[in-house]
């Protein structure tokens, strides 16, 4: 019997296989296996801090020391060589901290875990890459590098990661937005329960200053439909507001209701010339992998 690919299996049952770095190594391996091609343009399964030197190239970068050591050339990889600078924006505000089953992960986990295989996939492929975690407030940036050390600094700080306690506001916004400052690819990786317009302000915003856009819409399986007791309490968990009622009643209000957040999104999204990717957690992380190579922004 063929060996299971880990990155088509179960999410959930695929971050018991151990922590955030084994699991993204994993998928991105098994992601890459199943390619007849490669999607990535100037794809490499090797860091970008040396590469085997080419004629042509100039004598002032190679390296003497690793001459010595391999005898073999090798010339300096500068971060100005990369093929694209890419920013992943990351929501790590409360409502992120939500999942509707028990086997299955928060919002925020999944994402960390997809976030980590992203960033592994740009790295392997020379992407200067770099994050951005936020709620109310700046809460990490790793700045974009594509050193062979970049992954295990954007690993250290996803798994320190914690849900904030607010939602994504106007400030905090702008702060992101202030912080990309040269053109590239940002990947905005949130479950966009936060203020539309203010949301496509920015990205609005970006998209003028020359940046190509992907947002990542995340959203638990339990979000699409309206379950429970024949009377239930349903309270904000950023506000704390709450309201009392019958989910018999609205089941099918709340699920046109979704529905059509969903369509918005994508049309506004498109709309403005930004990928838009609607992410359940229970999909795997490999079919995530294979839609984000297939509509690659720079690859047109």
């Amino acid at each position: 019997m063929a060996e299971q690919r880990i990155d088509l299996l179960d999410p959930f049952e695929v971050a018991q296989l151990g922590g955030i770095e084994l699991v993204a190594q994993g998928v991105v391996e098994g992601f890459l296996s199943g390619l007849h091609r490669s999607p990535f343009h100037g794809f490499s399964v090797e860091f970008a801090e040396h590469r085997p030197y080419q004629p042509g190239d100039e004598l002032r970068y190679l390296d003497w020391r690793m001459l010595a050591r391999s005898d073999r050339l090798f010339v300096k990889q500068y971060e100005e060589e990369t093929n694209l600078r890419s920013m992943v924006v990351l929501d790590v505000s409360r409502s992120m901290d939500w999942q509707g089953a028990e086997r299955r992960l928060s919002k925020l986990e999944y994402a960390k875990r997809l976030v980590a295989a992203l960033t592994l996939v740009m790295l392997r492929q020379r992407d200067a890459t770099g994050l951005i975690a936020f709620d109310d407030e700046i809460r990490a940036i790793v700045r974009p590098r594509a050193r062979a050390k970049q992954w295990w600094e954007l690993l250290r700080t996803l798994a320190d990661l914690r849900p904030g306690q607010g939602t994504a506001a106007q400030p905090a916004l702008e702060r992101v937005v202030g912080l990309l400052r040269r053109r590239g690819l940002v990947i905005f990786v949130s479950d966009l329960l936060l203020e539309r317009e203010l949301a496509l302000r920015a990205f609005q915003y970006l998209r003028h200053r020359g940046h190509q856009l992907a947002v990542f819409h995340i959203m638990d399986p339990g979000e699409r439909t309206l379950e429970g007791p024949p009377e239930a309490r349903f309270e904000d968990p950023e506000t704390g507001g709450h309201v009392v009622a019958r989910p018999r009643e609205l089941r099918a209000m709340y699920a046109e209701t979704v529905r059509r957040a969903i369509v918005e999104w994508r049309a506004a999204c498109r709309g403005g010339g930004i990928r838009y990717h609607h992410v359940l957690t229970d999909m795997p992380f490999g079919s995530v992998l294979r839609r984000a190579a297939a509509a690659r922004p720079h690859l047109g």
